[in-house]
């Protein structure tokens, strides 16, 4: 179980606690925009044709912010992070 001694910890923790998440594939949200980081341990998102990055995870309503699925799982409890329905 994570705990506040988590680095991962170190910028999100509050911003994030109590957001609401949605689960899907990651897409291009900007014509100058070719990848998002997870907000706690920066794994890479991006397109199919960009090899060895994250295709799916975590993002908000507005897809400012994504996590990855083991960040997801390992904070979801503890900041209270929702999958919307």
């Amino acid at each position: 179980m994570p705990n506040e001694r988590d680095w991962r910890l170190s910028f999100q923790s509050e911003h994030l606690r109590g957001e609401t998440f949605v689960q899907k594939a990651w897409t291009q949200t900007r014509p100058d925009w070719d990848h998002d980081h997870c907000a706690f341990c920066w794994a890479k998102f991006g397109p199919d044709s960009m090899p060895d990055v994250l295709h799916q995870g975590f993002a908000t309503a507005d897809e400012y912010d994504w996590v990855c699925p083991k960040c997801f799982a390992d904070f979801k409890d503890e900041l209270q992070l929702k999958l919307a329905t």
